[in-house]
């Protein structure tokens, strides 16, 4: 009986799971270390470990790093405008804070949804020309919501193979018939689009621009097969919206096509101010669907407000003049013709994204770490990140780049390749 025990042994010692249970875990516990631990090492070995430098002050073109003396160039951040620390957004940031607090506590349906929620919203819906717009806490998020919203089991999704993870994650959570054409090749995506005509919806999905590369979706030719077969298209513009385009708009802009793409996912954490978020534009239908049965942002805190404070004033700044997105291209051109010259092979072409191609990951891990002895934080890119065989330093150019930084990064890339036999 319960008298019984407790009289004789103390509650602990009942609870106490027994020995052989808990050898059992242990053993477990071990057993799991030592594949984690055997996984780690051959990263290591491999020479594709991802480090993470420490920086100690505010993002922009220059930076200071814990462990290197004095100021730093900085060629491997997404702020493409140089908006992640521009006076005008901080404080914009500064005064939401002040006005709507650190944060909701809460997803948007409940009692998460603030006025400046609604206002960015509308602010990106009209800066893509799109009708409407929804937030989530990222693009990664907007990617993963998407699909398995708009696409059932009679429907059909085309894919580039070499799309970002997010978009190949949110596929995976949908139901749809999955194609995948090789890519950038419209005569495959031709081929897939005959062998899904059996499909009630189709959903051509492409980045516009390709991170790794930098090289551009040929959009006017996907709109043209899409239209062709009674497709709809989609771009991940994360790494154009800002700046490419006359007026920032991005590749839909740039190549004329805004009025033949559907829906756009992109990101509120690189040229548009660099804090966090992504969104969705699209039609209105689409919109009020994913509000009611999108994941992700039923599920999700909202974005804090000074985040939507930042971003807010960055789209505004570009709703207001396009000169600083057009300010990227003359520098992008430098930079990659200079290299051009010295020996170096430039992947992709016209976008501030410029992969210095080298091949081998050690190699670029340790040109990347020399670099930053001469002064200039760049970031080696291996595998998985990118195939094997196709490592690289991933240059990015920014607005706030001056042609005296692109000159001296350039000469540091020249003396560490020398170092390194890979330019004469």
């Amino acid at each position: 009986t319960w008298t019984t025990l407790g009289k004789f042994a103390p509650i602990r010692d009942i609870l106490r799971p027994s020995t052989t249970t808990s050898n059992r875990g242990c053993a477990a516990i071990a057993e799991a270390r030592s594949v984690l631990e055997h996984e780690l090492e051959t990263i290591r070995t491999g020479g594709t470990w991802k480090g993470e430098r420490v920086i100690t002050s505010k993002q922009g073109p220059h930076i200071n790093v814990d462990g290197s003396r004095g100021d730093i160039l900085n060629f491997c951040a997404n702020n493409y405008l140089g908006l992640s620390s521009h006076p005008q957004v901080v404080e914009a940031g500064i005064e939401a804070l002040k006005k709507y607090g650190a944060g909701l506590s809460s997803v948007r349906f409940i009692c998460g949804t603030q006025d400046i929620h609604k206002d960015l919203e509308q602010k990106l819906a009209q800066f893509h020309e799109r009708e409407d717009c929804i937030l989530y806490a990222s693009c990664f998020d907007a990617n993963a919501g998407l699909f398995e919203v708009l696409l059932g089991p009679d429907d059909a999704v085309l894919s580039d193979e070499l799309n970002h993870a997010s978009i190949i994650d949110g596929i995976r959570l949908c139901r749809a018939k999955r194609f995948r054409y090789k890519h950038m090749d419209l005569n495959d995506l031709e081929t897939q689009l005959k062998e899904s005509q059996s499909s009630r919806l189709r959903l051509v999905v492409t980045d516009g621009v390709f991170s790794m590369d930098g090289d551009m979706a040929p959009l006017k030719g996907i709109c043209d097969l899409a239209e062709q077969y009674g497709a709809m298209v989609f771009i991940d513009e994360c790494h154009a919206t800002g700046f490419m385009g006359p007026r920032g708009r991005g590749t839909d802009e740039l190549l004329g096509v805004m009025d033949r793409v559907h829906i756009v996912n992109s990101t509120l954490g690189k040229a548009l101010g660099g804090a966090a978020g992504g969104y969705t534009v699209g039609p209105k239908p689409l919109i009020d669907l994913l509000r009611q049965r999108s994941r992700p942002y039923l599920f999700s805190n909202s974005l804090p407000p000074p985040v939507v404070g930042c971003a807010t004033r960055a789209v505004e700044l570009l709703l207001t003049s396009n000169e600083i997105a057009q300010s990227v291209g003359d520098k992008t051109m430098r930079f990659r013709n200079k290299m051009t010259d010295a020996g170096f092979t430039i992947s992709g072409s016209d976008h501030p994204i410029c992969p210095v191609m080298l091949g081998d990951a050690r190699l670029a891990s340790l040109m990347a770490d020399d670099m930053l002895k001469l002064g200039v934080y760049v970031i080696g890119f291996s595998y998985p990140v990118v195939p094997k065989g196709k490592a690289r330093i991933r240059v990015q150019i920014s607005a706030a780049h001056t042609d005296q930084d692109i000159d001296r990064a350039v000469d540091a890339f020249i003396q560490t390749g020398r170092k390194h036999g890979v330019v004469s």
